[in-house]
């Protein structure tokens, strides 16, 4: 296990401590219960995610999540509504242990080894529409309103005038999320951080999905994580606005999109993003340079 992944499971206290020490027990009772082989774990993070073979041959993944952690949760609500289409499929679980089992997409090659930025921006809209399903009744999905939150908090506190994000960005970002939460559309479930390290080649079914938050959204919402992706790419690219436009142009017109919401969700999700980044390792930078390059082709 790596340090990060220790670290984020002892930030829980207690339970995190206890959690951590019950993965091997928690991975024993999968082996048995599902028939699996559990090799050792992909580069963790927030959740234990390991490669498996099941008895017949087939090649899985094994997810453990925090219990208490509700994006895990919604994680494995998505799974069942999206139901393999467009995204890897949910196998098994297991409420007790917060553990799944979910397809492993193969050959899984990242879309975001792929250089034609044009084809790419084309697969994640097929990808897209592929995805977006009707919400259930009576949903416990989290909503774009509680997903945009901290964005209005960082911009009520004033000590953040003089911080990373300029406030001329913070401030136009803030309009345009009360504008857009105001004339939304009706909201569809959405994966909800669709870029390009999120889809994967698969020999099943063309490009698959993968890792879902699992947002109830309007469409265009989703459009949002795979501008300010992937990171690699994007930083070496001195002028960004070409790239950028062609993305926007892609997207609005293969899912049917009104480009001016579509420019204007992009803008206002890579502030956000700037916001939940700020006090982090990865750090507002690479966002705001996306936003403000987003600023210029409004």
């Amino acid at each position: 296990m790596t340090d990060q992944f220790t670290a984020n499971a002892l930030s829980n206290g207690d339970d995190g401590k206890k959690w951590l020490e019950s993965i091997p027990s928690i991975v024993a009772s999968c082996e048995k219960k599902w028939l699996l082989q559990v090799s050792p774990p992909f580069n963790l993070s927030y959740n234990y995610v390991a490669p498996a073979i099941r008895t017949d041959g087939t090649q899985v993944v094994l997810k453990i999540g925090f219990p208490k952690d509700r994006e895990f949760k919604t994680e494995i609500k998505a799974l069942e509504v999206f139901n393999g289409e467009g995204i890897a499929k949910l196998l098994e679980m297991d409420a007790e242990n917060s553990a799944i089992l979910i397809e492993q997409v193969l050959p899984g090659k990242p879309l975001s080894q792929m250089t034609d930025d044009d084809e790419a921006t084309r697969i994640i809209a097929g990808v897209m529409k592929k995805l977006w399903k009707p919400l259930p009744k009576n949903h416990s999905f989290i909503t774009v309103k509680d997903w945009s939150s901290e964005l209005f908090d960082y911009h009520k506190d004033s000590s953040n005038e003089n911080g990373p994000i300029p406030m001329k960005l913070i401030e136009k970002a803030t309009r345009l999320f009360s504008e857009l939460l105001e004339s939304a559309d009706e909201p569809v479930l959405v994966h909800g951080d669709l870029h390009h390290d999120n889809i994967m080649s698969s020999q099943r079914d063309g490009w698959l999905a993968i890792d879902p938050k699992g947002i109830a959204a309007e469409p265009a919402y989703e459009v949002a994580a795979m501008i300010r992706n992937p990171y690699e790419k994007l930083k070496n690219i001195v002028d960004l606005r070409p790239l950028l436009s062609c993305r926007l142009k892609i997207l609005s017109e293969d899912l049917g999109l009104d480009s001016s919401r579509v420019w204007k969700w992009c803008f206002a999700q890579t502030v956000l993003s700037a916001v939940w980044n700020v006090n982090s390792s990865k750090g507002a930078d690479h966002c705001v340079r996306v936003a403000e390059a987003l600023s210029k082709i409004e």
